[in-house]
Formats: C-alpha cells, structure tokens, sequence
C-alpha cells in the first residue's frame, strides 16, 4: 500500500487538478503494476519533458519496491 501513496502523492504534487489523480494497484505473483490516471489536461506535467518526470517517478519507485522486497511498474494511462 506505500508504493501506491508514493506514487499518488507525486502525482498530486505535479497536477492542476489532484482530485482528479487515481493510482490502481494490480498485484502479481511477483511483481505489483500500478496505472495511473491524472486529468487529460495534466497528462503532459506528469510525463514531463521527454518523459523525464515519468522515468523520475519509476526510479523512485522501483527503489522504493526494491527496498520491500518487490518488483513493480508504473503505467501512466489516458
């Protein structure tokens, strides 16, 4: 449940419009996907330029799975 508040808290903190930020978890065997769904209008603050914001948020993430002992993915869905 953490690596989905990191994420949602991130996302929140990047966006115009918070409320409308949603974080889905889908659990695997091994592994955890998250997809994130922000405003159409926000998609781009949370990509970023080049997509450094979205690889910015992974790496922060898979650190953060790493240290509890899980693999995990983020999908940033439209």
């Amino acid at each position: 449940m953490a690596l989905k508040e990191l994420i949602e808290t991130m996302a929140k903190a990047l966006v115009d419009k918070p409320e409308a930020v949603e974080v889905t978890e889908i659990e695997g065997e091994h592994n955890l996907l998250l997809e994130l769904r922000v405003a159409q209008e926000d998609i781009g603050k949370v990509i970023g330029r080049e997509g450094r914001t979205a690889q910015s948020m992974r790496t922060l993430l898979t650190a953060a799975a790493t240290k509890v002992g899980r693999r995990s993915h983020l999908d940033i869905v439209d």
